[in-house]
């Protein structure tokens, strides 16, 4: 198990606290902190934990899962986000999956709403279930084993696994993608060109801890236009159109998925991106 920290420790105490709760316990946990000091009073995760610093601004998203594999001494690699609590049977599945089958897994997150998990209390996954939501973008998954997924871009960070033999062989994350976006779908259609197959898993269920989201993320628009006009440059397509729709609509930028550049407008004022903050909504 591997995650990537930066300030949130009492989201990565969660994400220990279920680790403790597995019904097949991970072989270890790497955790890669983005800042110079861990966090104190980490709870036991009920196995092995490495710890490694990987400095860096901005943060070093790619740079860091790289460093987390390197120190990482499993053959299966499991991701999850720090702001993602496990199901209790999340790396069962993730392990049953990689027994049965060679590919990218990807597992199920539910969205929590604000308060969710109050303050001292021990996360509950009934409680979780009940209120967490799927995200609307994302196809369910099956109710056991394993589902193909035609689309390796349904990668999304907060819970994957995936063979580290697959992982190397593509060369890991390509860490000249700065800042926020575009690497995991980088890493994804890689993988995709090296034959790895993609597969939805039933029962790697997480839970994703709620924090304020910025619709569309303006706070990101300079490393989001670098890192497409990256990826397109490499793949021949533009990723993360989503995002580049919301800022051609806003008068940011001109652009359409056909178009070999981006041209830039004007950046967004910081009202602007003040006001594209929601605190309370689920999803970006």
């Amino acid at each position: 198990m591997l995650t990537l920290v930066r300030g949130r420790a009492d989201r990565l105490r969660n994400l220990m606290r279920g680790l403790a709760r597995q019904t097949v316990p991970p072989r270890e946990l790497v955790i890669a902190w983005m800042q110079p000091d861990r966090a104190p009073d980490l709870p036991d995760p009920g196995c092995p934990v490495r710890h490694l610093h990987v400095p860096g601004e901005p943060m070093p998203l790619a740079a860091a899962r790289n460093r987390a594999v390197a120190a990482a001494a499993g053959d299966v690699l499991v991701f999850l986000d720090v702001d993602c609590i496990p199901g209790p049977t999340l790396v069962a599945a993730y392990a049953e999956a990689a027994a049965a089958e060679r590919g990218l897994f990807l597992g199920e997150v539910l969205y929590l709403p604000p308060q969710a998990i109050p303050d001292g209390t021990e996360p509950e996954p009934a409680a979780l279930d009940r209120l967490g939501r799927a995200h609307p973008a994302r196809p369910p998954v099956p109710v056991a084993g394993l589902r193909r997924e035609p689309d390796a871009g349904q990668l999304w960070g907060l819970s994957f696994a995936l063979p580290a033999e697959a992982w190397h062989a593509v060369g890991g994350m390509d860490e000249a993608y700065a800042g926020y976006g575009g690497e995991e779908t980088d890493l994804a259609a890689r993988l995709a060109q090296s034959g790895l197959p993609t597969f939805w898993v039933a029962g790697a269920r997480a839970y994703h801890q709620h924090h304020p989201v910025h619709v569309p993320p303006l706070q990101h628009f300079d490393a989001i236009l670098a890192n497409a006009t990256r990826f397109r440059a490499r793949h021949g397509r533009w990723c993360m159109t989503y995002w580049l729709d919301q800022f051609r609509a806003a008068g940011l930028i001109d652009w359409d998925a056909d178009a070999p550049a981006i041209r830039r407008l004007r950046p967004p004022s910081a009202p602007e991106i003040a006001a594209a903050l929601r605190p309370d909504a689920l999803f970006s």
